[in-house]
């Protein structure tokens, strides 16, 4: 279900916190469209926090420290990644009123990017905004093999970290499923949303590396 906004203007950062709390999220039909519409989807991708599945090639790879992962230092670079095309996609639904709109919410605490970097190059990461208890993914890109898997494991461990209840991932797809990404119905994310905005969780920007590492064994033992 989706409902269109034929306005130009750019969304307020009240609107939009207000819509991810009701459940909903804006979207455009390419990245050079003006225009605004609301997403509220019948079936709604999660991935469980406590079921997130690390596979072993993965494993291996994040113990070896290949890359250098960050969170918050390179945002708005993050979302232009983001929103340029790439391997696998001819355009995106991020349009300039999206961007200016997430953009105030980072500025304001709510909107957050965790990077992998390689060489000093940034090569791959990913953007979603925190609200309480309930984190939803945005978008995220890849320059290099397992980059943008890289930053998804260290934000899921992250976001255990810091006692968020829902990964929201607003759609379920193939590569998303290796993770245990879950489809459940509108309703059952409505129950699962409201009582992740009833935490007050904090997103932790930079934690000490060998405290993110924990939690990755953590999550790859099952744990």
């Amino acid at each position: 279900m989706s409902r269109r906004n034929d306005t130009q203007e750019s969304l307020p950062a009240e609107l939009l916190l207000r819509a991810y709390a009701a459940g909903i999220f804006p979207m455009a039909e390419s990245r050079d469209d003006p225009q605004v519409f609301w997403v509220d989807p019948k079936q709604r991708g999660v991935l469980p926090l406590d079921r997130f599945h690390i596979s072993k090639s993965l494993h291996k790879i994040l113990r070896k420290g290949e890359f250098l992962v960050r969170a918050n230092s390179a945002f708005e670079r993050v979302l232009d990644e983001c929103a340029a095309p790439g391997p696998g996609r001819r355009d995106t639904w991020i349009n300039e009123p999206i961007r200016e709109a997430v953009i105030e919410l980072h500025h304001l605490g709510f909107a957050h990017s965790v990077e992998t970097w390689k060489d000093g190059k940034l090569v791959g990461g990913l953007y979603g905004v925190a609200l309480r208890g309930a984190f939803f993914g945005e978008s995220m890109f890849s320059r290099t093999t397992n980059a943008s898997k890289v930053a998804l494991c260290h934000l899921v461990a992250r976001l255990r970290m810091g006692g968020f209840r829902l990964l929201d991932t607003q759609f379920v797809t193939d590569h998303l499923k290796t993770f245990g990404c879950e489809e459940i119905p509108a309703r059952d994310y409505q129950k699962r949303l409201e009582a992740a905005l009833d935490y007050q969780a904090r997103f932790p920007i930079n934690p000490a590396l060998d405290l993110v590492m924990r939690e990755i064994e953590m999550i790859a033992k099952g744990m």
